[in-house]
């Protein structure tokens, strides 16, 4: 299996014979089902190629996740991390098994479940923010001082180290902010990629387990927020070919009543998410960027790549707008 080699990874494990499968829809490291007919663990583990510096680090997954399910955060428990490179070529961790589904859309929900799932995202969100990162072991999983200017640093080297193409206004974009970065407020530990289907929901729509952990940091939550609301409220998503965004679809919270119902539950001000809207749609299309730079490189595995660079130029549209106001 590409990425995956089972039998140098029982030998590891000194287990019985192995099976995996590799879970669809990932976009960046790689994750697979593996089972010896008694334990089902989930590993994770870097993409084939193209890995951007700081990016993919299986340790930063690993500890977080530890602390997290430790503090009683939905997030399933890591087993091992392995450094040992002759094992599959690259560092992984094994975590446990949660049962749960993965929504890749929204599409499968009637407006009443929709509704409900949606605020208890919102919900878990917030829970993450409240956690002390000194309390739960934390306290050095980054800086929050600076985070924005960071960041704004960060993803314009990212967006260098994988330009494959012209894409029009996203010097300008990146230029426009990081020329008004927030302060921002008390720092917190943040996920970074905080969506529906980075998140395995249980059978009463309750969330089970928040998933990919692989850009988590302690940095400005409203950053989590604004991201939140750039994947509902964009057509990233295609259904009969054509692109949707979640926020179309009949009982999806407005993007005021997302941020609302954070501010309740948080005790946070969202009333200037201006910024953070505007650097999360640019975040958004260097990510995406990336993932069509490995596309073109052949570096992918799996299917739905093909779409994925006609969506980063809606983005930076987005980013522009966000900052205007709009």
């Amino acid at each position: 299996m590409k990425g995956l080699d089972l039998e140098k990874l029982q030998a590891y494990l000194d287990s019985p014979p192995l099976t995996g499968t590799m879970f669809a829809g990932g976009r960046s490291n790689l994750t697979y089902a593996v089972t010896d007919g008694t334990n089902r663990w989930v590993l994770r583990r870097p993409p084939l190629g193209h890995v951007l510096p700081t990016a993919h680090d299986m340790a930063r997954e690993h500890r977080v996740l530890s602390a997290l399910s430790q503090a009683g955060f939905p997030v399933p428990a890591p087993v091992l991390l392995c450094d040992d490179l002759a094992v599959l070529g690259a560092p992984f961790y094994l975590m446990e098994h949660v049962d749960g589904t993965i929504y890749r859309d929204a599409t499968q929900f009637d407006g009443v479940d929709l509704r409900a799932l949606t605020f208890t995202l919102v919900d878990t969100l917030a829970d993450l923010h409240s956690l002390d990162p000194e309390k739960i072991g934390l306290g050095d999983f980054g800086k929050p001082e600076g985070f924005n200017a960071r960041q704004a640093r960060r993803w314009k080297q990212q967006l260098d180290a994988s330009r494959s193409r012209e894409l029009p206004g996203i010097e300008e974009l990146h230029a426009r902010l990081a020329a008004e970065i927030p302060a921002g407020g008390p720092g917190a530990v943040v996920h970074g990629d905080f969506r529906l289907d980075n998140v395995l929901i249980g059978g009463s729509l309750e969330v089970n387990a928040v998933l990919d952990w692989e850009m988590s940091t302690l940095g400005d939550p409203l950053s989590d927020l604004a991201l939140m609301l750039v994947y509902v409220g964009r057509p990233l998503l295609f259904k009969d070919g054509e692109p949707f965004a979640p926020i179309d679809l009949p009982g999806h919270p407005s993007l005021d009543e997302m941020s609302t119902r954070y501010a309740e539950r948080s005790g946070r001000d969202v009333s200037d998410l201006h910024w953070y809207v505007g650097f999360a749609a640019f975040k958004l299309a260097v990510i995406l960027e990336g993932v069509h730079y490995r596309y073109t490189k052949g570096q992918t595995v799996g299917a739905g790549f093909d779409n994925v660079g006609a969506m980063v130029p809606a983005l930076i549209e987005q980013g522009h707008r966000a900052l205007e106001g709009h």
